[in-house]
């Protein structure tokens, strides 16, 4: 069991932005099963790592999920 950030919080330059800023878009969850699958010893304990620089996690500019329209 992992928890996923929140929502309502008034952070909204772009959904996606808002999403990764509270690390619950798309690759924010990747990387926290790869957290939760390291801390088990059942990948390299590098994964995560590796998936942040990848995603470019640390930059909220960098998130796509939910760029599409709707309120949901």
């Amino acid at each position: 069991y992992a928890t996923l950030g929140a929502d309502g919080f008034g952070f909204s330059d772009t959904r996606a932005a808002a999403r990764r800023y509270f690390k619950n878009d798309t690759h924010s969850i990747v990387v926290r099963a790869l957290e939760m699958l390291a801390r088990r010893g059942e990948v390299d304990a590098g994964a995560p790592v590796k998936a942040i620089e990848k995603y470019k996690l640390l930059n909220v500019n960098a998130g796509t999920t939910g760029n599409t329209g709707g309120e949901a």
